[in-house]
């Protein structure tokens, strides 16, 4: 569904605009109800989540067992503080203050479309990511199947 690499802009008051390719997808796909929650993997990026993806995520998450501490993590990170967001007038979001410090986003960030979800990169996070080579042991036997 979402695919692709866009600059951002982050105003002043912690929005950032839905790029010109993404709006009319969002509106048909979620009617323009989105979900912003931690990357609980990965440092310097947030997730956005069409409603009823999230919905989907947010239900096998909570069904793990809470005895278990990282269940716990999980799901403090991905449903306690998952922030329900629709675009203003001008196609806005407001992004909630904790998340954009947690993950490091000022006024520059990166919107990736990956399928079912936007991951948000702090700009820097983002370049350092993209620069890392992935090693010949780091493939996985699944990567190794790839016709590349």
């Amino acid at each position: 569904m979402f695919q692709g690499e866009t600059a951002i802009t982050v105003d002043d008051k912690g929005r950032l605009a839905i790029p010109t390719a993404y709006r009319e997808l969002v509106a048909r796909e979620c009617g323009s109800r989105l979900v912003v929650a931690y990357n609980p993997f990965e440092a310097g990026c947030l997730w956005i989540f069409p409603q009823d993806e999230w919905e989907r995520v947010r239900d096998q998450v909570n069904a793990l067992p809470s005895v278990k501490a990282v269940h716990r993590d999980l799901q403090r990170k991905l449903v306690g503080a998952a922030a329900h967001v629709e675009p203003d007038g001008a196609s806005r979001i407001l992004l909630p203050a904790s998340q954009r410090a947690s993950a490091g986003i000022e006024k520059k960030a990166v919107l990736l479309g990956m399928d079912n979800k936007f991951e948000l990169w702090s700009e820097q996070a983002h370049l350092s990511r993209i620069r890392q080579t992935i090693e010949e042991d780091q493939v996985s036997d699944d990567m190794a199947e790839l016709k590349l």
